[in-house]
């Protein structure tokens, strides 16, 4: 062989084995992370093909393919739209795929890695391609109680297992009808979603993990206050100046509690009573003590500055750096710089019921094949711990005191101790405010935490409030959980 022609030959090889390695890559490393690509159209068109795996919540299944007789072959129907819109989402002929329908195509329209030998047996035996069922941790009886306490108001509540991280509930209204926007014209499709992509109350927004956040009001006094409990430095009864006005370090802001006046009577007030009274000043107070980097650590051990995959992605929560004082204070109660989620507010409850480890969120239990082999399973795991058990359970006392003798009153429940707190967020002068609440339930022995976030006020502008709208809310979401 010539020196030529051997060098030939090893470009040639060279060249064989990088286009082997690359088809090798597409079709067997990333086949599954170009399958779930949104922008893979032909992914779609394929998944038309066969018969979509089901979306099922507990013993019912919301959402489904039955057959079509025209180029689609499949149609995707769901049950009770509205209500699962944010758990589902849709698939759409033209458009992007959400919710779950994005977020777990790949096993719905069986082409998911863990679903080959199925896919190969399938084959073998000539059967037609069928996707996998995705079951979901959310319970259909609790999700229908947080979805019609809602009602009519604009906002979202989410409802967790602590112990595990388990989805229980997860509502956002306005919703929307999926099913209008997964028939099979084109046309339609695009006319109804310019439509809700027009409505100015934003029916598309998952208000529960996305959309426009709002600043957590008091809800984030919990955190301060886990702060400084961990700090070792502060107790319950740490005491703090009790005027009632009080003006911004280095501006010439004024701060007041909510209601005008003094946190309760003396000069001083303890820790306890501005977090059971759910008092500014002493809070705010305390954040510029605490300082900007304390509080801004602690609230990101409570999943804060993070987005969760649960698979449905979560907008970051956000706890901003470098605040100046006056900043800090106003994060001292929520308001200033700090917005959140209702999933996160969640999690700060769910940290503090589960003994201070916060889970990470899931949503799915498992993928079932149709012949109900299970093909995957999806576990609990942690996010981290935020704060000591000892200190978790000073932070549970206080906020059962907040339910049986303070500002969350609206909550509690015969028979059962309440652990929560009532969270009031301002915008601009004259605007409604956000309404929320958040807790757990039993204290004692944790099976729920939640969180509502009630916006514009819940249509009574600035005087709604949060222990009149949103603690209701909640209540009859945990009395569904504890009646199972």
């Amino acid at each position: 062989m010539t020196k030529e022609l051997r060098r030939l030959s090893i470009v040639m090889l060279v060249m064989f084995l990088g286009l082997f390695g690359a088809t090798s890559y597409i079709q067997v490393i990333g086949a599954e992370e170009l399958n779930a690509n949104p922008e893979n159209r032909r992914t779609l068109y394929e998944s038309y093909e066969v018969q979509r795996g089901s979306i099922v919540a507990g013993d019912e299944v919301i959402a489904s393919s039955t057959p079509s007789s025209d180029l689609y072959s499949w149609q995707r129907t769901y049950t009770d739209a509205e209500m699962w819109a944010p758990v589902t989402g849709y698939l759409p002929v033209s458009g992007q795929t959400t919710g779950l329908e994005q977020a777990m195509n790949s096993e719905l329209s069986g082409t998911g890695s863990s679903q080959f030998l199925a896919r190969l047996e399938r084959i073998v035996s000539g059967q037609d391609p069928r996707g996998s069922n995705v079951l979901i941790t959310i319970d259909p009886a609790i999700q229908r109680a947080a979805w019609e306490a809602l009602g009519d108001y604009e906002g979202a509540v989410v409802a967790m297992d602590p112990k595990t991280g388990e989805i229980l509930a997860m509502v956002t209204s306005p919703s929307y009808d999926t099913n209008l926007l997964a028939v099979h014209d084109t046309a339609s499709v695009n006319e109804t979603f310019d439509a809700l992509v027009d409505d100015p109350l934003d029916p598309l927004y998952n208000r529960a993990i996305a959309g426009d956040l709002n600043p957590p009001g008091s809800t984030f006094k919990l955190v301060v206050t886990s702060a400084a409990l961990s700090t070792g430095e502060y107790t319950p009864e740490s005491t703090f100046d009790n005027p009632a006005t009080w003006q911004l370090p280095g501006s010439e802001s004024v701060i007041r509690n909510h209601d005008g006046g003094t946190c309760g009577s003396g000069d001083e007030v303890t820790l306890a009573t501005a977090l059971r009274l759910s008092c500014n000043i002493p809070m705010a107070q305390l954040a510029v003590e605490l300082g900007d980097e304390v509080i801004r650590a602690e609230a990101e051990k409570y999943g804060f500055n993070s987005s969760f995959e649960m698979p449905l992605t979560s907008t970051a929560s956000v706890y901003p750096t470098g605040l100046d004082d006056a900043r800090t204070a106003l994060s001292g109660f929520g308001q200033g710089d700090v917005i959140a989620t209702p999933l996160q507010i969640a999690m700060v409850s769910a940290g503090i019921a589960n003994g201070g480890v916060v889970m990470n969120p899931r949503l799915v239990d498992s993928v079932v094949a149709p012949d109900l082999t299970v093909q995957q399973e999806f576990g609990d795991t942690e996010f981290g711990r935020a704060l000591e058990s000892d200190v978790a359970a000073t932070m549970t006392d206080l906020m059962i005191a907040n339910v049986s003798d303070g500002a969350a009153s609206g909550a509690t429940i015969d028979g059962v101790e309440v652990a929560g707190k009532t969270g009031t967020s301002e915008h601009g002068p004259g605007d409604p405010y956000t309404l929320w609440f958040t807790g757990f339930a039993p204290a004692d022995d944790p099976e729920v935490a939640v969180a509502v976030m009630i916006e514009n006020g819940g249509g009574l502008g600035q005087s709604g409030t949060s222990n009149g709208i949103a603690a209701p809310i909640a209540k009859k979401v945990i009395e569904a959980v504890l009646s199972r």
